[in-house]
């Protein structure tokens, strides 16, 4: 069975790219806010569930949940976030684990990118965890450059940058420099194999 590693890092210090770069390696990779967005459009159990809560304004015309709906509600309310996710975040892990399972025997490592790995108890179901840093300056910049919205407050849900890296198995330092990050992730990939096996043979029952 594959290797499964979670993911995670400050917003904007690179944990999407570095999700590319195992993926471009040769590594099964998968996004939970991905899954998160499906199961808001497609999950009708769930759907229903936000409607009972919150009005049928959240489900659009179209049938798929309106997220920034949904986004106004939680993002101003940390006890209706806090409900949210304990709607999605048992379905997420199960999905997770589904995946897992599905991947072929030629699969080394699975790696899923996890915003809030160490905020809840997600982390408890990887085998390996990595995050992923970045200078402030350079996440400033790439703050800028995507535009992103919200950060303050999104920020305020996290841990800090340090909390996330001391909690990791492993830290992947973004340079900035995409040919010296693809490479950091190439040296790492090893590491974490080798980690997973000992791992492994530890809990090996002694005969």
């Amino acid at each position: 069975m594959a290797v499964l590693v979670g993911l995670t890092g400050a917003i904007a210090s690179g944990k999407s790219t570095a999700l590319f770069l195992f993926g471009e390696m040769g590594a099964a990779v998968l996004s939970t806010d991905a899954l998160v967005a499906e199961m808001l459009a497609t999950d009708t159990g769930v759907q229903r569930q936000l409607a009972d809560r919150w009005g049928e304004h959240v489900i659009g015309s179209d049938g798929r949940t309106d997220r920034s709906a949904v986004a106004k509600i939680v993002f101003n309310d940390p006890a209706e976030l806090e409900w949210l996710e304990k709607v999605t975040h048992p379905v997420v892990r199960q999905r997770v684990a589904e995946w897992r399972d599905s991947l072929g025997d030629d699969v080394e490592l699975a790696v899923v990118e996890v915003p809030l790995l160490f905020e809840g108890d997600m982390h408890r179901m990887f085998d390996v965890t990595v995050t992923v840093t970045a200078s402030d300056e350079e996440r400033r910049r790439r703050i800028e450059n995507r535009r992103l919205v919200q950060v303050e407050e999104r920020e305020a849900r996290q841990l800090s940058p340090e909390e996330k890296a001391a909690r990791a198995d492993f830290v992947l330092e973004n340079p900035g420099e995409l040919d010296r990050f693809t490479q950091a992730v190439a040296d790492l990939w090893p590491q974490i194999s080798a980690r997973a096996r000992n791992h492994a043979d530890a809990d090996e029952p002694s005969s």
